[in-house]
């Protein structure tokens, strides 16, 4: 028999600790593959994700892993106004106005929030669509 999987080892005081899964190795043989799936996985050229899009449904859900960033979203879009500044937010959250101001700009950055800016403040905008498009494209993966 030869050892087909090994978990790590390690030396310790000259003896050697660790899990190792001992199975008896042989090449798999025809009968092993039957019931295997062969067809290689091609969508339709339609359904396939262009790297652009890809590149930016990325940003979209790395801004969307935040809690914060989610908290953020929930607040904006729940403002009677349908729009907040970043005053309105510092407090709900619990941060500072800096920190609220970096993840607010990552929201903008991944196009999920516009601002507009009204003298010294910064006011907050969901952009319309922009989480049903990506519900959207989660229900059809």
């Amino acid at each position: 028999m030869t050892v087909t999987r090994t978990h790590r080892l390690q030396s310790i005081g000259g003896r050697l600790a660790g899990v190792t899964d001992v199975l008896p190795h042989r090449p798999p043989t025809p009968a092993d593959r039957v019931g295997e799936c062969c067809t290689p996985l091609a969508p339709p050229a339609a359904a396939l994700l262009k790297p652009d899009l890809a590149e930016q449904l990325a940003r979209r859900f790395k801004a969307l892993a935040d809690p914060t960033r989610v908290r953020l979203l929930s607040l904006i879009g729940s403002h009677p106004a349908g729009e907040a500044c970043v005053c309105d937010l510092t407090a709900p959250i619990g941060l500072s106005q800096g920190t609220v101001s970096f993840h607010l700009k990552t929201l903008v950055d991944a196009g999920l929030l516009t601002r507009e800016q009204r003298g010294r403040w910064s006011f907050y905008r969901l952009i319309d669509g922009a989480l049903d498009d990506l519900a959207d494209i989660l229900r059809r993966f």
